[in-house]
């Protein structure tokens, strides 16, 4: 909190407190996103994109309606079982993480330079798809990579009779984070980059990533 007053501080000198405000505002982006935790096991850094729009209710606050889509590159790790099961080294997979969530934004913007904090919450949406379709074998130890596809296990065992090819889960989930502008010169537009964790309690394994976002708010 200390860090970030010393931040805050100077940047509210250099205010502009006789510019009107602007009771609309929007942001568009290019993220690339950090898996954490045991989503980092089972994929790899993606990339996506995040539009938001919301209401200025005042200088300092507003709300912001986003909606963001980023990959979920699976990993070897996740592939492993899989390909062990079938025999074939070459299987791949896909998978994405879409969220639209409502966003609480607390902005301290200078004439020239500025930062924010943002957090909220909304619906996490993710799927993970399998080159083809997967039959679990009898007796199949149930590593976390089998959750992770959607499979379903019993007393340690990978339960019988399963076929996938793919899976989704939509929860509700939360966010929180940080970011920095720069503003234009004679622009209402502010170049940005966000750093923002959010977390999922997806079935199987939970869904955790930091997105970090290089874009325009305007």
């Amino acid at each position: 909190m200390f860090v970030m007053f010393m931040v805050i501080a100077p940047l509210q000198g250099q205010n502009y407190e006789s510019e009107p405000v602007r009771r609309l505002n929007s942001n568009a982006a290019f993220t690339i996103s950090a898996p954490l935790s045991q989503t980092a096991t089972y994929t790899t850094i993606g990339w996506g994109l995040v539009y938001g729009a919301g209401y200025n209710l005042s200088r300092h606050h507003s709300l912001v309606g986003e909606v963001m889509w980023n990959s979920l590159i699976p990993s070897d790790a996740a592939l492993a079982p899989i390909r062990a099961e079938l025999g074939n080294s070459s299987i791949h997979g896909h998978g994405n993480l879409v969220t639209l969530t409502g966003n609480y934004h607390l902005a301290f913007e200078g004439r020239v330079y500025g930062t924010y904090l943002i957090g909220g919450a909304g619906l996490y949406y993710r799927n993970e798809s399998l080159a083809q379709t997967i039959s679990a074998g009898n007796s199949v130890s149930c590593t976390p990579a089998w959750l992770w596809w959607g499979f379903s296990c019993t007393s340690g065992i990978v339960s019988n009779s399963q076929n996938l090819a793919s899976f989704s889960s939509t929860v509700l989930g939360g966010n929180a984070g940080v970011g920095f502008t720069v503003r234009i010169p004679d622009s209402r537009y502010r170049f940005y980059i966000e750093s923002r964790y959010h977390y999922a309690p997806t079935k199987g394994i939970h869904t955790q990533v930091m997105p970090i976002s290089i874009g325009v708010r305007f």
